[in-house]
C-alpha cells in the first residue's frame, strides 16, 4: 500500500474511534438548516449551529407558511417540504466543486472550525471553498483532491486543534468578538478594541516573519513565529514598529492601534494559527 494512502486509512480509523464532536457550541447539520431557511428569507440570525429561538422562529414560519404542523421541529416532513437542497445530509455523497446544499454548508462550518473559512457559509461549492478544503487536506497529510469523501469527512471528526503554546495577552483592552460564526461568515480571531495609537506588545517571544501591508484585509500586520509551528497576527495596525527578521520578546511594542484593511473602527485583531490553521486563541491566554 502506498505511504499517502496508509496514512489516510490511519487517519480515518483514529477518527471514526473518536466521539462525534460537536463544533464548540454548534453542530454543522443546524448550521445547515440554518443557511436552507437563510435562501428563503426566513432565518437572519448568525449560521452557528445552534437550535435556540431563533432558528426555532424561522422553522416554524416556513411549516405555517407550508401548512405543516407548527411544532418548530425540522423533522423529515419538514425538511422535504424545504427542498433538496435542505434534505442533503452530510455524509450521504462526495462534495466536490459545483455541488449545492445543506451538506455543502456543513461542510463549510466544519471546515471553518478547525482554521479553513471558506467565506460566506452559503451551501455552494464554489473556488473558496475548495481552496480551503484543499488547504485543510494538506494540513491532515491527506491527497488535496479537493473531494470530501469518507476519509476527509472522517478526518473532520477529530477535536478541533489548539495552540500547543501559550500567549500573554497583546493590550490591555477588553474582548469584544471572538473566534467563531460571526454572520454568515466566520471570525478567525478574537478583537480588542482600544483608543487609536495604543501599544500592541508581542504575546510571546518569537521571529518576525511579517511585518507591513497586507492586501487580504489585514491592513498594517506583523506575524510572528514561535515554536511549535506557532504563529500569531496582529492586524488592523496604524504603525508597525518591527522589521521582518527581527527578534522580540514577550511584552516588546511592535506597533499601534489602527483601523487599517477592513476595519470599521480602532481595534486589535489578534490571531493565532498552528501550521496555518487558525485556532481559538482564547484557551491559549494566561
Amino acid at each position: 500500500m502506498p505511504l499517502r494512502a496508509f496514512t489516510a486509512l490511519l487517519v480515518l480509523l483514529a477518527a471514526l474511534a473518536l466521539p462525534a464532536v460537536a463544533d464548540a457550541k454548534g453542530k454543522a447539520s443546524v448550521a445547515g438548516l440554518q443557511v436552507s431557511l437563510r435562501a428563503r428569507g426566513l432565518y437572519g440570525g448568525t449560521i452557528d449551529g445552534v437550535k435556540g429561538p431563533w432558528t426555532t422562529a424561522a422553522v416554524r414560519r416556513f411549516q405555517r407558511r407550508a401548512g405543516l404542523r407548527v411544532d418548530g421541529i425540522a423533522g423529515p416532513r419538514t425538511r422535504a417540504a424545504l427542498g433538496r437542497f435542505a434534505r442533503r445530509k452530510l455524509g450521504k455523497r462526495p462534495l466536490r466543486r459545483g455541488r449545492v446544499g445543506a451538506d455543502v454548508a456543513a461542510l463549510q462550518f466544519k471546515l471553518a472550525w478547525r482554521g479553513f473559512p471558506s467565506g460566506p457559509i452559503d451551501g455552494w461549492f464554489g473556488a473558496r471553498t475548495d481552496s480551503a478544503l484543499r488547504r485543510y487536506q494538506r494540513w491532515r497529510g491527506l491527497f488535496p483532491d479537493g473531494v470530501a469523501g469518507p476519509i476527509t469527512l472522517g478526518a473532520l471528526r477529530a477535536r478541533l486543534p489548539r495552540s500547543p503554546v501559550s500567549f500573554f495577552y497583546p493590550i490591555r483592552a477588553p474582548i469584544t468578538d471572538r473566534f467563531g460564526p460571526r454572520g454568515n461568515t466566520f471570525h478567525t480571531g478574537v478583537d480588542f478594541p482600544a483608543r487609536f495609537g495604543a501599544r500592541v506588545s508581542a504575546a510571546r517571544s518569537g521571529r518576525v516573519r511579517g511585518a507591513g501591508w497586507n492586501p487580504g484585509g489585514y491592513g498594517y500586520l506583523v506575524v510572528l513565529q514561535h515554536r511549535r509551528g506557532t504563529q500569531s497576527y496582529y492586524a488592523h495596525l496604524s504603525r508597525v514598529l518591527v522589521r521582518i527578521g527581527a527578534r522580540v520578546r514577550t511584552g516588546q511594542r511592535i506597533g499601534r492601534v489602527g483601523s487599517t484593511g477592513n476595519a470599521t473602527g480602532p481595534h486589535l485583531h489578534f490571531e493565532v494559527r498552528r501550521r496555518g490553521a487558525a485556532v481559538n486563541p482564547l484557551p491559549a491566554f494566561r
